[in-house]
């Protein structure tokens, strides 16, 4: 998503009052690959999966989808408000599925977090657990 894109939805955002999306409460989060624990080479190819809900583009509000984003080397960002969009919170508006990244060697955490239409995080939310992945 280009940051044009993103601030626009921001700015429609913070221009009309948007609760979070519920999520389905069977949702679940993963990943497909890598694995915790895995080590691995560049360019790291990252699968994500989800069951219980369908994925929609950014700006698409549809009941029970979202998109994904990938969180390396970070915490959770705050739950109530859109995922922020750098390079530690990695944005797949288009509905991509998976993804291939260059990571210095050593260890790394990735997390998934799903976001509504606006980048919100669902309520509750649809997130995976936190890895751990090693570049060599």
């Amino acid at each position: 998503m280009t940051k044009i894109m993103y601030l626009f939805t921001l700015f429609l955002i913070s221009t009309s009052v948007i609760a979070q999306s519920p999520s389905a409460d069977t949702a679940k989060l993963y990943f497909i690959s890598p694995a915790n624990g895995d080590t691995v080479t560049n360019p790291v190819t990252v699968r994500f999966g989800l069951s219980n809900m369908g994925v929609a583009p950014a700006g698409v509000n549809m009941e029970n989808t979202g998109h994904h984003h990938l969180l390396i080397n970070t915490d959770l960002p705050a739950l109530d408000k859109p995922v922020p969009n750098d390079a530690r919170h990695r944005h797949f508006g288009k509905g991509q599925t998976e993804t291939r990244l260059e990571l210095a060697p050593g260890k790394h955490t990735l997390q998934l977090l799903l976001g509504d239409f606006a980048h919100i995080p669902h309520k509750p939310p649809v997130k995976s657990e936190q890895i751990t992945i090693t570049v060599k």
